[in-house]
């Protein structure tokens, strides 16, 4: 057994099993198809990484597809039963790409709840607020990120939480699943303030921060 299963190569794969290295956990490392991608990956990471494509067992019960999310529900449809009682983090924003002004979800519902729907894993909302390129510091401007959760399953909201805190991040609770909602709003709006060329300062280099008075 591995600690994380991370799925995916990209750099969102890349930050995510960056701090998971730097908490001292062990990592198994899927490729969507090809094997090579995850193993360079993998020797540039260092660590404790396994590799391998999807559709190998998963060796972790914590499970992190680092993909968009058509990908995501086809993750969940090609493990099925395999995820059951597993904890599922769904990273995703699901912005409508043909559009680019809001999401691809109905407006009572988000990309966990419709993971939810269709997996018997304990699916919890976090990391979509945080860009892949201050994972791999952990902070930004000096700041330690924020990674807001949000879920159902307590248990599953607990080693969400304690992953980032052990990753030298700060966990954020915000509350049900349905949360979700908020928080893919909010992860659609800092995708926004990198897109827009008339933003130069924030060009997937910030960071949303919650700081409560002292």
């Amino acid at each position: 057994m591995t600690d994380i299963t991370i799925i995916g190569t990209g750099n969102m794969a890349r930050g995510l099993a960056t701090r998971a290295i730097a908490a001292g956990k062990s990592v198994q490392l899927l490729a969507h198809e090809d094997k090579a991608k995850a193993q360079v990956l993998a020797s540039e990471l260092g660590g404790q990484v396994s590799t391998g494509v999807v559709g190998d067992e998963l060796t972790s019960n914590l499970v992190i597809p680092a993909v968009y999310f058509d990908a995501a529900k086809a993750i969940v449809a090609r493990y099925g039963d395999a995820l059951n009682g597993k904890v599922y983090v769904d990273i995703t924003n699901p912005v409508d790409f043909a559009t680019f002004e809001g999401l691809a979800v109905p407006a009572d519902s988000s990309a966990a709840e419709e993971l939810q729907k269709i997996t018997g894993a304990s699916v919890v909302k976090a990391f979509n607020t945080t860009f892949a390129a201050t994972l791999g510091e952990g902070a930004v401007a000096g700041h330690i990120l924020d990674v807001l959760i949000a879920g159902d399953d307590e248990a599953a909201i607990q080693a969400v939480a304690d992953f980032a805190a052990a990753a030298g991040l700060n966990p954020v609770v915000v509350g049900p699943q349905r949360r979700a909602r908020q928080l893919e709003q909010t992860g659609f709006l800092h995708i926004l303030l990198s897109a827009n060329d008339e933003l130069p300062a924030y060009q997937w280099n910030s960071g949303v921060k919650l700081i409560p008075a002292a």
